[in-house]
This record gives structure tokens, sequence and C-alpha cells, in this order.
């Protein structure tokens, strides 16, 4: 069961970056060039030849990918210097606009209980405290409080501290809480268990590992994944039984290709141990029965190049998600006595469509519950939630939204028998909303709405629009705007903060943001452009923003930027970019193509190195994208 989930946490990081982005946006509107007087620190260039299929490539600055050379630690020493010298008349703003978002934030805040068994389970935060206490209580909310973890206490100490709860695991009796914790920085987490009967850390002390952990149905043994410690592939699976030394804990699957990924899971209705190995364009799962944790996974389906697909169990079956013979994927289905009939060689024959393949739907994912499938869709670049009776398909319904642009997906759902789903719900003007909806009644129950303090937020104050700009080869990009209604004239006047990612099919949702608003209360406006590289309207939207196709990403997000001040929502000597990581790549390259367009960029971890850093199969986050 996956499963502390913070907005506590997703706030802090949402404001830390936004943050970023309105002190780089008022730096590069507020002051005058000739206040610019620091001088930029230059790195030395020093020519290394590099090598590969044949090819010569120079690059003067390679000696910078050694970081813990003196030199080059000196050398971002002055670039921070740099940046503080430049900075330095905007401190009063910068402190404004910190207070002003942090005071947004509600510090005390606690998830939303989800129920395991006979108790609910949540985190929470305490006032001036950085770390979650993690918490259950029995039988009802008023119950009286078990604290299982303080953080907090457990981070004393440690320069560094991140637990990850997301990939908590309950033991199916519950009686036993595994975590994980990483102190170095570097993913590398240690598990521990916790007997939540006694209130004591069993001496159990697994890593490194990856903190990906599953329970087998007899709750005393564990599955869980490491990595390799240098690339932090995850190429292993081991089973660990409660209550001994790790050192004897049983490889039960390592995978040796260095493109594939490997991890555990329990299945949806409890009954399986799965294991996944994915690659970019290929997958192949393994499963065991839960209540033989001892026996040896068996294949499903083998891999195969081009054929992607994700595999879980509900009460009639395997599911499987597939892209065979289905660009935008379909929902297929081999039932238990079809199963224990075929060999993992001709298994596929014995699948049968439960959802079919659309050509303008994408099918994202899919979660199953005793009696009904929910299935999250895709269409015209919006989520949907698809609601089935398992034994009536003919009476299935979509759960309906009004936003122009909104952000809706499964949440927490940890109980197969159920008619309860959870979801969560957000636009640029609605903060994260939880709900709890039944697929019976069709009632929807709010739980929870992320509370945005200050008291001067007011969704009506806000507007959301979702329009398309024509890309130069005639296909029409979607783009999601959001403005303060009462500061904003379409008149080309207004400056405007223009977002983009449009890698690996990742596609960003028009979600909510309260340290946003200190750019939309000062008249900016807001827009996300939908490119190529990401699956926004399918899996074709992906393929055609990647490869040899990759520049299509770079001109959407121009040609966006273009229709938006044509069109006058934004003025075109104030327009700016923003991307991170290989978003970071994507305003790295337009503003080299563009820089007339575009008058600041804030380029947050940007990966622009690409070439020299994917050929180098020692490092992180190489070897399984090169498709």
């Amino acid at each position: 069961m996956n499963n502390v989930v913070s907005p506590h946490v997703r706030a802090i990081r949402r404001a830390a970056s936004a943050f970023a982005v309105s002190v780089a946006v008022a730096f590069v509107c507020s002051i005058p060039a000739s206040a610019q007087t620091p001088t930029p620190p230059m790195a030395a260039e020093r020519p290394v030849d590099l090598e590969m299929h044949g090819d010569v490539r120079v690059d003067p600055w390679f000696w910078l990918r050694e970081r813990e050379d003196p030199e080059v630690i000196a050398y971002l020493e002055a670039e921070n210097q740099y940046f503080d010298d430049v900075m330095e008349p905007l401190a009063p703003l910068r402190e404004k606009l910190f207070e002003e978002i942090k005071g947004r934030i509600k510090q005390d805040d606690s998830s939303v209980p989800y129920r395991v068994g006979d108790h609910f389970y949540y985190a929470r935060y305490e006032e001036g405290k950085q770390y979650p206490i993690v918490a259950r209580k029995r039988g009802s909310l008023d119950a009286d409080e078990s604290i299982l973890l303080n953080v907090n206490e457990l981070a004393d100490g440690h320069d560094f501290y991140n637990a990850s709860f997301g990939s908590s695991s309950i033991s199916p009796d519950g009686r036993y809480y595994a975590w994980s914790a990483d102190t170095t920085g570097r993913r590398l987490r240690t598990i521990r268990i916790l007997d939540m009967q006694s209130g004591n850390m069993l001496p159990d002390v697994i890593g490194p590992a990856t903190g990906n952990l599953a329970w087998a149905s007899d709750s005393r043994t564990l599955f869980y994944s490491t990595q390799d410690e240098e690339t932090l592939r995850w190429d292993n699976v081991y089973r660990h039984a409660v209550g001994t030394d790790a050192s004897s804990d049983v490889l039960v699957y390592h995978e040796p290709d260095d493109q594939f990924y490997t991890f555990v899971y329990r299945s949806y209705d409890d009954k399986f141990m799965i294991i996944g190995s994915t690659q970019t364009v290929s997958a192949e799962f393994r499963v065991l029965a839960a209540d033989n944790p001892t026996g040896s996974f068996e294949v499903f389906l083998p891999r195969e190049r081009g054929h992607e697909y994700d595999l879980d169990h509900g009460a009639d079956g395997f599911y499987l998600r597939t892209n065979r013979d289905a660009e935008n994927f379909k929902l297929v289905r081999v039932s238990d006595d079809a199963y224990a009939k075929t060999s993992a060689q001709n298994r596929w024959s014995a699948t049968e469509t439960v959802i079919e393949h659309r050509d303008d739907v994408l099918f994202v994912g899919y979660t199953l519950f005793a009696g009904h499938l929910v299935a999250v869709e895709r269409h015209n670049g919006l989520n949907r939630l698809r609601v089935r009776p398992m034994d009536d398909p003919g009476a299935e319904h979509y759960v309906a939204f009004d936003d122009p642009a909104y952000a809706v997906g499964t949440d927490v759902n940890p109980r197969f028998n159920t008619t309860t789903l959870r979801f969560t719900y957000e636009s640029p003007s609605t903060p994260s909303t939880w709900y709890d909806y039944d697929m019976v009644t069709r009632e929807r129950t709010m739980l929870k709405q992320t509370e945005v303090l200050g008291g001067a937020f007011d969704p009506a104050n806000y507007k959301v629009e979702r329009v398309s700009a024509p890309a130069r080869d005639g296909k029409q990009v979607p783009v999601t705007i959001v403005y303060r209604d009462d500061l904003f004239t379409r008149d080309g006047s207004a400056p405007m903060l223009l977002y983009g990612y449009g890698s690996y099919g990742a596609s960003i949702q028009p979600y909510f943001s309260s340290s946003r608003l200190s750019l939309l209360d000062r008249g900016f406006v807001y827009a996300i452009a939908h490119i190529r590289g990401s699956e926004t309207l399918g899996r074709g939207w992906y393929e055609d923003g990647k490869l040899l196709n990759k520049k299509n990403t770079f001109y959407d997000f121009i040609d966006v930027a273009e229709h938006l001040a044509q069109q006058e929502y934004a003025d075109r000597e104030r327009m700016y970019a923003m991307g991170g990581s290989a978003g970071g790549l994507l305003v790295g390259a337009v503003m080299n193509m563009r820089p007339d367009l575009f008058h600041g960029v804030v380029a947050q971890v940007p990966w622009v190195d690409v070439v020299t850093t994917m050929l180098d199969d020692t490092i992180p986050l190489t070897t399984n994208g090169y498709d």
C-alpha cells in the first residue's frame, strides 16, 4: 500500500520553485541595464576530445563534470557570488516575496486520512517543524492518536534527511510498517520496519536500497529493490524475512540489461507479487502468488521491443495496459483460467479487450476494485475518469468537471472491496482538492481543499482559459492561461511567464500553485504550453517531439509565444520563459533560437549538455533513456 501523501510537502516544493521564478522575473523587469555592473565569471576552456561512433567532438568545459575538484567548486562559488551581487538591489523585494509565499502555506497541515484494515493513517505537521509526524487512529478519526514516526526526531543530527512515505508499506495483518530514509542525497535509502503493535523499531536494517517495497500475504516476508550505487539503476529484487539479518536476504531477480529498471509491488487484489522490468519502448513482468513468497516468479509475457505493457490483477484475472496494435494504448484481460492454461510465449492469444483503442483518446492508467474498473483517459488534452461496473460494462459513466482546464487523477485507494473512489482535483484557480466518490450513487464528497492562507485569495478573482496556438506545420498546440481578471486587459500590455517541458511523454497538467499568485496579483499572465514531446494529445504527440522530431518541441514553444503576443495576451517586450531539467533544455534552445522573443529565462536545473551526458553510461538516468 503506497502512501503518506503530504499536501504540505507539495506546497513547499512548489513554493520554492515559484519563489525563484518570482525573483527572477522581478529582477528582469525591475533592474535598469545601467545597474547590472558586476562582471560574470568565465569558466576556463580546456578542450577535451571525445570520440564515439567514429565521431570526435571537442568539449572545452568537460573538466566541470568533476564535482569534487577544488577548481570546479571555486568556479561555482564565483557564480553564486555573481548572482548575489546582481540581485543585491532587489533584496527587499526578494524578502517580501518569500514572506508572502510562505504566509500562504499552512504550516500545521495534515494529509487526508486513508483507511487500511481497522486504522486510519495520515501525516501531519506542526508549526515550525520541517518534517512530518506519521500517525494512525483505530476505528474512527475521533479515536486517540497513535504516533508511528516523528521524522523531526529521526532527522535530528543529520545534515540531510529524506524519509520516503510515498512508498511505505503496511503489512496485510496490520502489524508492521515498512519505510525508508535517505541521509546522503543520493537516493540510497535504508529500509526500517516498525512493529506497530509494540511501538518498537525492529533491528532489521536493509540497504542501501531504493525504498520500493511490498509485503507478501504472510506479513513476514518483505520484497524490495536495490540499485547500482553509481548509476542508481534499479537492478535487483530481494526477499527479506522479518527478524533476520539483511545479509541473508535472498536475491529473487537480477535485471542484466542496463536499459531496464526493475521494481516490485503487490497486485490490487493482494493475490500476487509482481516484478516489473521496464525500458523506454518495452516491458516484462513476472508474477508469484502472494501466499507463496518463497516460490519462483514466472514471466507473464516476455519482453519484446516495441511492446509496452503493465500488469495487475483484479477479481476476474490479469489486466494489461498495452500498446500492441494500439498507439494510444488499450486495456486487455487474461482470465485466471486462461492464465493457468497458457505459457508466457502464447499468452497473448488468450487476451480479450476490455477498453478499446481510440485514435483521439490516450488511455493513461486504471485502478481495479472488486466491483468496478476506473480508467484515467486523456481527451482533448485533459484527463477524465471513466467508471465501469464489472458486472455491467454498459452502465459505465464519466465523472464530469466543468473548468476549461484542470488536473484530475486517482489518489490513494488501498481498499479493493469498496465502492468508493478517492480522487484529486485542481485547476489553475482551484487549490488541490480531495474527493470520495461513490461509484454506485455517483455522490461526490469533498474531504479537503488545500488552504491558501493570508485572507486575500478568492478563486473568483482568477480566470482560466484554454486556447489553441497554430504551430508552423499546421498542428494546434493546447495552451492553458491564467490571470487575475481585474488586473488583465487583453490589449498586449501584460507581462507573461510561459512554462513548458515537452520531453519523455510527460504531460504538464493545469495545476494550482499558491506561490504563483505572487505573479498573478502583480499583473502577470501565466501560461503553460502543452508542446510536442509530451503526451497531451496522445502518444503521437510524444512521438512527434522526440529523436529526429525533437525540434518540434522548440518550434511549438516559440510559436505559442508568438501567438499569445499576436492575440494580445502578452507584451512582446515582457515575455519570459521557464522550464526545468529537460524543460531547461527547452528554454536553453529557444533562448538561442529566438533571443529577440524571450526577454528573460528561468532555467531550473537545466539539462543543456545532452550529448555528452547521455553518452556517459556511468552516470544516472542515461542508459534507460537511450530510445
